[in-house]
């Protein structure tokens, strides 16, 4: 399994919190890469309840990775 900023992107939008089965659902409804649908299937499926794609990739980027004055913008 190996997630890349694209293919967690795909996912940000999920309807966060969500079972593995409902983002694989999610995942399917919306077209998103085959890459996505197998990172999802080999995820432990012990009706855990992920809160956001944070609990999924914990390396997504937050808002505070990034270098930059949002108040120049």
């Amino acid at each position: 399994m190996y997630w890349t900023l694209e293919l967690a992107l795909s996912l940000e939008d999920a309807p966060w919190p969500a079972s593995r089965d409902d983002l694989i659902d999610y995942a399917i409804r919306e077209g998103a890469p085959l890459e996505v649908i197998e990172n999802l299937q080999e995820m432990e499926d012990d009706e855990e309840l992920y809160e956001s794609i944070y609990d999924v990739w914990p390396d997504f980027p937050r808002k505070d990775d990034f270098l930059f004055n949002e108040d120049e913008y």
